[in-house]
């Protein structure tokens, strides 16, 4: 870990990091590659170092390099005290008393009311979680894998059945995706190693894809969402149009995983993604031998692929995409998020990702308390004038396919007269 105090000389000899009082100014100075500062609760930190060992990647930190980060910090880490032990060796200060605690001329009315909304919720216990809710939503995952073995020995691998499996694999996938993403964002357990751990064996021996890619990715886009060259998902919407929906999961995501897996070193992740491998391949190579098990599985691939871009996308890639405006945490998720309307599918379908709004503010929530927040959240956005995006599941499809081909229509613009 990084001695933060001690570095570039800010503190001289036996004076008290606590003592040292900077401007934001001078904190902003400190916003480049191999020179981080960012503030917590007007706290000053170093992370300069701390950026190689964080475990949600280096680059989280570096988006919010020079800037206030109190509201991303606390949204990402539902075990304060834990975190705060290795803060202590980071800090080299505080803000002076007559700067303001935002930074940017951010609205302090709003984020003190945001942090209060936050508290608030907090205490009506919407950030407990109910076990039996994930038992069951894991149960039925398992369930349907079961199925489609026995569809398979019941009446064997003829086409009319092997799509009927195809169907129902599809499925387990596409929810394992969802309950994957619950325990990545540690909103299951009360202690965050149990989330981990599951977190592996889902996204890897249910999924066959990789724990630490998924963070270090994922949380980049909720730190900074729509914010181009900081959120991954903006910058892969070139490749989005290249390849289609159809082909983002087995191949460009797949590749990805691999070669990530590949340069860190990653050899947990690569266990728990072959484990995958081996126990298909032994459970669906006797129906339809190697070569017909690896095109099974890529035709799952396929139609899951479908499902992933729809649901993750239709909240986001229709809303505004720019670059960095330095928004307060509340006005940044909302303009770059929306929700879809509320159903009993339309939650189950996309996960609860239908209620974006709800988990992009707060995503060490359980998904199952998403709706009993989003009454006070639009509250607290009528106040401000906040605009709060609701949509049908028709109309924000329709969004999605109108995105794309302006987002087409550009690079092909672009490309031809390069």
């Amino acid at each position: 870990m990084g001695r933060g105090g001690q570095q570039n000389g800010q503190l001289g000899s036996g004076e008290s990091s606590s003592c040292k009082q900077y401007t934001w100014e001078e904190v902003q100075k400190h916003s480049h590659r191999g020179d981080q500062w960012l503030v917590i609760e007007r706290k000053v930190y170093n992370v300069t170092e701390w950026t190689k060992k964080h475990p949600g990647g280096r680059r989280i930190l570096g988006h919010y390099a020079g800037e206030d980060a109190t509201d991303a910090f606390t949204a990402f880490h539902p075990d304060q005290r834990f975190v705060r032990k290795y803060m202590k060796a980071l800090l080299v200060g505080e803000l002076a008393p007559s700067e303001p605690s935002q930074d940017n001329d951010k609205n302090a009315a709003l984020t003190e009311d945001f942090r209060a909304l936050r508290k608030q919720l907090e205490a009506q216990g919407l950030f407990r979680t109910s076990p039996l809710f994930f038992i069951l939503y894991l149960g039925h995952i398992l369930l349907l894998e079961v199925l489609a073995l026995a569809l398979l020995w019941a009446f064997g691998n003829g086409w009319i059945n092997t799509l009927v499996v195809a169907a129902i694999l599809t499925t387990a996938q596409a929810q394992a995706g969802w309950l994957q993403h619950d325990f990545g964002h540690l909103s299951v357990f009360k202690k965050s190693t149990w989330d981990h751990l599951l977190h592996k064996f889902i996204i890897g021996h249910i999924k066959g894809a990789s724990a630490n890619w998924w963070n270090h990715r994922h949380f980049q886009h909720h730190a900074k969402p729509n914010v181009v060259s900081k959120d991954p998902d903006v910058n892969m919407l070139n490749m989005l149009v290249l390849v289609g929906p159809p082909l983002l999961l087995p191949i460009y995501f797949n590749l990805h995983i691999l070669q990530t897996m590949y340069t860190q070193r990653d050899w947990v992740d690569f266990a728990w993604y072959l484990s995958y491998y081996a126990r298909y391949l032994y459970f669906y190579s006797p129906y339809y031998g190697i070569l017909g098990s690896v095109l099974l599985m890529t035709f799952v691939r396929f139609l899951e692929s479908h499902w992933f871009v729809w649901v993750t996308q239709m909240n986001h890639i229709p809303m505004d995409i720019d670059y960095e405006k330095h928004d307060d945490w509340l006005s940044m998720q909302l303009k770059a998020t929306c929700n879809v309307e509320q159903s009993p599918f339309n939650d189950w379908f996309s996960g609860h990702l239908n209620f974006q709004i709800e988990h992009h503010l707060f995503p060490t929530m359980p998904r199952h308390n998403y709706s009993r927040a989003a009454p006070h959240v639009q509250k607290l956005c009528a106040k401000y004038g906040i605009q709060y995006q609701v949509k049908g599941l028709w109309e924000s499809w329709c969004d999605i396919t109108r995105s794309l081909k302006k987002s087409g229509e550009l690079w092909l613009d672009a490309y031809l007269h390069k």
